[in-house]
């Protein structure tokens, strides 16, 4: 084989090679595997006759790069000159984040109530069992004090089933007349199914003021719910039972689906479930010393998860925490 003779074409297909796919064709013709400086290396028997072919393959491969380099460099130019970007130009619009559901309903809640003259407070969600059950008139075998129910930290310490200790440690730090609001997480030792999770929000509020009745309660959880579900809904409150209210009630709104006539989602009873509330236990102003001969108030407890499945009509709160857009983006 003429090796001069094959290196000198090789390097004239080279510099005659117009585009990177001409320069990359001629590097396959000359050393591709089944080319024939490629076999005739692989058949070499002397180190002379290799020595040569090794030199004539490595000034072609230089060739081949620089010939390459060259030619990239001048496609770059070219397409720098002739395609340009008018960086005026309106853009396609780009998809906006939105607020969790839950965040969402968290700000409706805080703005009505900063509407009312109410004030919104946060509180801590390691709390002391003092705070947590005993300032709330907790008995002492109550369930909600057993560690199948409470997340406890140590003997004295729990996260906080509930915000209502943010409003007892709100009272001690101030005198009446007391107005606010809290909402947070809460924590308890629940099995996640379709209505609990071991982590969920909660809005409670606390009214404390000379004669504050249970008329008042019922007229801004009639307000509330208004606002949260439509003015055309009917309220009912019942009595009920919960240890730091006296008398204690439960707030229902007449259904949205059925508008009270009776469905699937109100159990066929026409009115829905929101939450517990009721005037405070005279035992609680005694804790944070208040006169209560001369203060009463109202206290309420709802969770913002219960408000978002009511409201949307959405079976599983799970679904709140799935992180799977096509839920997240319908609100």
């Amino acid at each position: 084989m003429d090796v001069e003779a094959l290196e000198q074409a090789a390097l004239a297909a080279v510099a005659a090679a117009a585009s990177s796919d001409a320069v990359e064709a001629v590097r396959v013709e000359y050393l591709g595997r089944k080319s024939a400086l490629p076999l005739a290396l692989r058949e070499v028997r002397d180190a002379e006759t290799g020595k040569r072919l090794n030199a004539a393959k490595q000034r072609i491969e230089t060739a081949v790069a620089a010939r390459s380099d060259e030619l990239g460099r001048a496609e770059l130019d070219r397409r720098l000159a002739e395609e340009r970007v008018d960086v005026t130009l309106p853009v396609g619009e780009h998809e906006r984040g939105r607020l969790h559901l839950i965040t969402q309903i968290r700000r409706e809640v805080e703005d009505i109530f900063l509407g009312l003259g109410y004030r919104v407070v946060d509180g801590r969600e390691v709390e002391t069992t003092r705070y947590n059950f005993d300032a709330l008139n907790f008995p002492p075998g109550h369930p909600a004090r057993s560690p199948l129910s409470t997340l406890f930290l140590d003997e004295h310490t729990v996260l906080r089933t509930e915000t209502s200790p943010s409003q007892v440690r709100t009272m001690e730090a101030q005198q009446p007349p007391v107005y606010v609001v809290s909402l947070g997480r809460v924590y308890r030792r629940d099995t996640p199914d379709a209505t609990h999770t071991p982590i969920f929000h909660q809005v409670e509020g606390l009214a404390v003021d000379e004669g504050i009745t249970l008329a008042d309660l019922t007229g801004t959880l009639d307000f509330l719910l208004k606002a949260l579900f439509g003015q055309e809904r009917r309220t009912e409150f019942r009595t009920h039972y919960f240890p730091f209210t006296e008398p204690s009630i439960e707030a229902y709104v007449s259904c949205h689906v059925c508008d009270g006539a009776g469905c699937a989602v109100c159990r066929h009873s026409g009115w829905i479930e929101v939450g517990g509330a009721g005037m405070v236990d005279p035992a609680l102003f005694e804790f944070v010393g208040y006169d209560a001969e001369r203060y009463t108030g109202f206290a309420f407890g709802w969770g913002l998860e219960r408000i978002a499945m009511l409201r949307h009509e959405f079976p599983d709160l799970r679904e709140l925490w799935r992180n799977d857009l096509r839920f997240s983006e319908q609100f």
